[in-house]
């Protein structure tokens, strides 16, 4: 069975490099949003709009997402969900969730939410650029790679 491609797409810079390997594989994707995202009108390109609400869209990916499949996400809890069903989860930036990097990844947004809360100024992620666009393209080759190895 073909890997299908799920985007949590509300703020996805990729979704185009995503379309095209998902051309280029023959792989399924799934753009899941919470309101209506432009998107080809392919027959391997399926739009999902879901509810609007907290994890609305994550719990629609990780119901579905499992062996084989792989989820391009920047939401930590929703990587660590698909990690644990069997998926692969990259970010737009290229890094790839793994089981070994996901304890640290759920630790580091904990943190932050509570320096947040305590009235801490923080830093979001740095500005998305094209070096970005290229890492994520080689991780998600690879991604690719390793999903149609293990259908085999």
């Amino acid at each position: 069975m073909a890997a299908t491609l799920y985007i949590d797409a509300d703020a996805c810079p990729v979704k185009d490099e995503v379309y095209r390997v998902a051309r280029r594989c023959g792989l399924k994707v799934f753009v899941v949003s919470n309101a209506w995202i432009n998107t080809p009108r392919e027959p391997l390109i399926e739009q999902v709009v879901v509810d609007a609400g907290p994890d609305v869209a994550d719990d629609w990916i990780a119901e579905r997402a499992g062996p084989g499949d792989i989820v391009i996400t920047a939401d930590i809890p929703l990587a660590d969900r698909c990690l644990k069903a069997g998926a692969q989860a990259l970010k737009a930036n290229g890094q790839s969730f793994t089981p070994d990097s996901i304890g640290s990844a759920l630790a580091g947004r904990m943190i932050g939410e509570h320096l947040r809360s305590m009235g801490v100024a923080t830093s979001g992620p740095p500005p998305f650029g094209p070096a970005d666009r290229s890492r994520f393209l080689q991780a998600l080759d690879a991604a690719v790679t390793r999903a149609m190895r293990a259908a085999r």
